[in-house]
């Protein structure tokens, strides 16, 4: 009996010690690349402005940040199978997606727009002069939504797991003009040394119902405490400085 006692004992100081493992860790989704926001450094770190921010919205809350790599696809649905416990992601918080996730504060709103080749004379403003053309997107994005309702009908829609991908594609000309968040196409083709790209037309942050208010912290509906020490953390970095020094190692200025 006492030997039942024991182990029973040693059971249960084993769960608790793998209990507060868990409560001082936080598992956080992310996709990988999309530079500047989430990427690797050459020898295999994770950094980007999402990880950064992060990291620093787990010190405040008195947690350790672990990044899951997950692609995009397939990323919320690893949320609600407890891959994770939030997708800090450049996720856009809109309707359908608050229908599946419950969403922090919006910590940075970017526009979308539209990069090719310098030179070129399309005119994303107008269906007509994107008949024929191919357009590439980072599939089951907002902007993939965007194009493929505006322009599905005349263009050809090539869809990518990755952002990379995408620009790897622009180089070899076998796209014509591209759609995403201007953060990340700034930084992969207009500073890119592979070759001369512009931004064709107005960066767009409308219509909402596709480009949504802002980008957030998902979190399972049920997980209200959790948003709201994130929500709190979020403004602290705000007001003592640190979001704003964040951001201007990405962006290079205060939005």
């Amino acid at each position: 009996m006492k030997k039942l006692l024991s182990v029973s004992l040693l059971g249960l100081a084993v769960a608790a010690s793998a209990a507060q493992a868990q409560e001082d860790q936080l598992r956080i989704g992310v996709d990988v690349p999309y530079e500047p926001m989430e990427y690797r450094t050459p020898d295999g770190e994770l950094t980007g402005f999402d990880i950064d921010l992060g990291n620093a919205l787990c010190e405040r809350i008195g947690v350790e940040c672990e990044w899951v790599v997950q692609g995009w696809d397939g990323i919320i649905p690893g949320l609600m199978a407890r891959k994770y416990d939030a997708i800090m992601s450049s996720m856009t918080i809109n309707d359908d997606r608050r229908e599946q996730v419950l969403f922090s504060d919006p910590y940075i709103t970017p526009p979308s727009a539209w990069f090719a080749p310098e030179g070129t004379d399309l005119d994303a403003t107008n269906e007509e002069s994107l008949a024929g053309m191919t357009i590439g997107v980072q599939r089951g994005t907002l902007q993939d939504n965007y194009v493929t309702d505006m322009y599905g009908d005349v263009a050809d829609i090539n869809r990518y797991s990755t952002a990379d991908d995408m620009v790897l594609d622009m180089e070899s000309e076998r796209l014509d003009i591209l759609f995403l968040d201007y953060p990340v196409g700034k930084s992969t083709l207009l500073d890119s040394e592979e070759g001369n790209y512009v931004v064709v037309g107005e960066m767009l942050t409308e219509p909402k119902e596709y480009f949504g208010d802002g980008f957030g912290i998902a979190f399972r509906q049920r997980d209200e405490a959790l948003a709201e020490q994130f929500n709190e953390a979020l403004a602290e970095v705000k007001e003592d400085g640190t979001y704003d020094e964040i951001y201007n190692r990405y962006f290079g200025g205060k939005e």
